[in-house]
This record gives structure tokens, sequence and C-alpha cells, in this order.
């Protein structure tokens, strides 16, 4: 089958991709920048890429006509506080416009369970986009979910840095809400069993684990799978604008995210029918199960995609290509060099920065600055990286975003997606006399942008001068 993937580097998109093309289908893969594809040059070759915002007017002749299905793994949650349901709603009517002159037969979207009279914001939104798409060319099959369990998915990586770093927890009300948390193995098992079957056509179907929990359960049950001691008190008066304080305080969530999940995290969210796993033969995993699945793969280093790396994660919207060749009018930089006896040590360095393995010098003073930058609504340290050793563009990096991960030509670039008065770069790279080019580069906007940066330079001429040498030498224990 001819399939049309949007979301395609969102983290269902990104997991699905590789089983559509061990089925044989023929992907079309839709974004908005082909460098945030983040997969093997392998893979690039078995499928087709169309460039589509469906944010924006549609544009003709895009699409193959002989299209046989899409999924639409689309939303905008974590983009905005007020506007996401706009959005939602503009990228699905887009989306129906683009399929209409062609012979596509079914559209498959993954929406929220919605079976409570009161509606979350996000959830009515999601409710809002199945209505949208139903009245599209092609046959729906929406699959509703609750909270998605599974390495790198935005739930659980909250829960997990609730538990791992709070032992003890005060927490609002809503943390009694039930929830169906279901494994993304069984999401995949559902999207990928629904395709082509006309059993599912103009229909709607729940689907969840088998344990109804309250968010309190869920955290219990991850800490105790964990061994880890922990303690939570609820207390009724903390509003759901303090509660996005918090989690955005303690977790890697962004505000926004987390303004928008506290909205929901009040509206139980339980499947009222099986009618799904029942037709195609499913037994879904517990919530245990799936945690012990998530930490296998973080531990085997196999997680395939994280809502980390979403662009939405950040604050950085905009085309990554433009950003490719660092400016140098009006800016100013700290370079540094040296020559390496070990390039293809050298560059295992390069591409192993942050996250676990750290900065190489002074990771005190840059967690003293993505604590600072937390503070005052940034993204942080605490996105980590997804793979502790693969890099691909677009990639999310502590508070660095990837724009260039040129392994062949041994060249890494960083844009700062951290809080600075102006813009700001870092580049690793290895010439062909096997010296090693360190350049963070500072376009400053205004005065204080200058400031800034003349006041950071002490940190600087410690923590980069150090930094390359032990990046030239660094040998992990």
């Amino acid at each position: 089958m001819k399939i049309l993937l949007t979301g395609a580097n969102g983290y269902i998109g990104m997991r699905l991709l590789p089983l559509l093309l061990e089925e044989g289908h023929e992907v079309i893969c839709a974004v908005r920048d082909a460098n945030r594809l983040s997969i093997s040059s392998e893979m690039q070759t078995k499928i087709k890429i169309v460039i589509i915002d469906f944010l924006k007017p549609v544009k003709d002749d895009v699409l193959p006509k002989d299209l046989d299905a899409a999924y639409y793994l689309i939303h905008s949650m974590s983009s905005s506080t007020e506007d996401f349901d706009e959005k939602e709603q503009l990228a699905a009517q887009h989306f129906n416009e683009y399929l209409k002159p062609t012979a596509c037969k079914q559209i498959i979207y993954v929406g929220g369970i919605a079976n409570e009279k009161n509606l979350s914001k996000h959830l009515w939104s999601r409710k809002n986009v199945e209505r949208i798409l139903s009245k599209g060319n092609a046959k729906l099959t929406v699959l509703r979910a609750a909270i998605i369990v599974g390495s790198g998915s935005a739930s659980f990586e909250i829960i997990r840095d609730l538990c791992e770093k709070l032992p003890i927890m005060i927490t609002p009300k809503w943390v009694k809400t039930k929830c169906q948390p279901i494994a993304i193995r069984d999401v995949l098992t559902y999207l990928t069993r629904v395709l082509g079957n006309e059993k599912c056509y103009d229909d709607s179907f729940d689907i969840g684990g088998p344990d109804v929990l309250s968010y309190k359960q869920m955290m219990l049950e991850y800490s105790k799978f964990r061994k880890i001691n922990l303690s939570i008190f609820t207390i009724p008066f903390l509003s759901p604008k303090l509660s996005s304080y918090w989690l955005y305080f303690v977790t890697s969530t962004s505000y926004k995210l987390a303004l928008n999940l506290v909205d929901s995290m009040r509206i139980e969210v339980i499947t009222k029918d099986k009618r799904l796993q029942e037709m195609l033969d499913v037994t879904p995993l517990s919530y245990v199960k799936a945690i012990e699945l998530a930490f296998k793969k973080i531990k085997q280093n196999q997680v395939v995609s994280s809502w980390k790396d979403s662009m939405v994660s950040g604050r950085f919207r905009k085309d990554l290509k433009q950003y490719i060749e660092v400016p140098d009018h009006g800016c100013v930089s700290d370079k540094q060099k040296i020559k390496v006896d070990n390039p293809s040590l050298a560059l295992e360095n390069i591409w192993a920065i942050g996250g676990t393995r750290g900065w190489y010098y002074g990771d005190w003073l840059w967690k003293i600055r993505g604590y600072v930058d937390k503070l005052f609504g940034g993204v942080g340290l605490r996105r980590g990286r997804t793979h502790p050793t693969k890099i691909y563009e677009g990639d999310a990096l502590d508070f660095w975003r990837v724009i260039l991960a040129d392994k062949e030509n041994k060249r890494l670039l960083l844009f700062a997606e951290m809080l600075v008065p102006g813009e700001a770069w870092l580049e690793f790279k290895i010439d062909k006399e096997n010296v090693l080019h360190q350049t963070a580069t500072f376009r400053p906007k205004g005065l204080f942008g200058r400031i800034y940066w003349y006041s950071m330079l002490p940190f600087h001429f410690f923590i980069f001068g150090n930094m390359i040498k032990r990046i030239a030498s660094y040998k992990e224990k």
C-alpha cells in the first residue's frame, strides 16, 4: 500500500515508520523540514519525503494521487496554551484539502479518550479534529488513547522525573484522577492492524491497557518497580497554574505542555468498550510491563524517539537550514583549537557531548546555567539527549538544538535554546590536519546582549579552554 505518514518525526510517527516499511508498504513522509527527520541514511532511501506545513495555505500537486491510506499524527498542544485548538482545527482542514484530489481510502487518527461530558480544551480539540477529518473523502478510523507509556513518551518521562527526583511529594488533587494507560507497543499494534481493515472504517475505538489507575497509583507503581521509597501527600488547594509550575520546574516538560496536561488531568480518561481489542485479538500489556519494556530500551540505548526532540520542547521555531551558516557580522566569538593525536576518539567524544556524558569541564557551572535558565522560563538542561552517541539534525541536546551533524566531514553545529539576549552557536570541527576547532559564536541583541557576553568571558575562559582539551583526550572508563 502507498501510505502518507504525517507527524513522521514525532514520538509515534518515528516508531511507526520502520514497522510500515517492514510490512512492505511504500511510505511518503510529510514533514515541515526534511532535516528534522531523524532517521538513518539507509532508511531515507526507502521513503519519499514531501515538505508540507499544514498550518500554511494548501499547495497543489504535492502528494501522489494514488495514495491508499494516511496516518494523521499531528497535534499542537505543546506549542501554545491559548490557540492550539485553532491550530489543530486549521491543520485538519488543510489535511482534508491535500487528500481531496487523491484516491486515499482511509485516514487513521490517534485522538484522546473523551467519554466525559465536561472535556478539557485538549480533549475537546482532539474530538473536534475527529469531526473535521470525518468530513473528508476517505473513511476515518479513530484510535482514542489516554496516557501512552514508553521510553521517550512525555507521560512516561514526566512520571520518571517526578519519582526519581522527589522522594516526598506534596501533590494537587488531580493525582487522584483515574486514567487507563496503554503501552506504546500496543498503540503501534493497533495502528498497523487497523490499516486497510474495512471493519474499522468510519468508526472510533477506545484503546487502553488492562489497568485503571490514578496518577498517584501510577507514580507509586513506578516507584515500586524502581525500588524507590516514595511518599505522596495530597492537598486540595493547588491551582492548575501552580500545578503547571510544579511540573515545569521538577520535570523536563515545557510550561506550555505542563499547563495543557494539568488541564486534561482533571478529566477521567477510561475506555468505554473493548471492541477493537477483541476484533483484532490484542492482549494489551499491563502498566508495570510497559514500564519494564521502557527501561529495557533505555538500558540498551534503543530509545527510538522522544517527545523532547520535538521543536515545541524548546523556543526554536524556525527553519534549521537558515542557521547552518554561522554569521560573523555583528558577532562576538570564542575560538579554540588544538592538535589531536587521535581524531577518531575526539570525534566520538564530540558526538557524545551533553546528556549523561556532560560537557567535559565545569559540569557544575553548566548545571547552574541550566537552573537559572529554567527559573526564568527556559528549557534548562533536563531534556538531555535521546541517544548517548547518535545525533541527528533537529535533535534536542540539553539546552541546545542540533543544527548540523555531519560525521563524515567531522562537523557538529549547535544552536542555543537557552534564554539569552541574542543568538548563540557552538561548533566543533576537525580539519584535514587533525586540528580540532571549537567556536562559540554570539550575536548580541542590543547593549544588554553585549553586557551579557562580556560578563560571561571569565567563565568562558575556563570552560571552553579546558573543554576542548578534554574532548581531544577523554577516554570513557
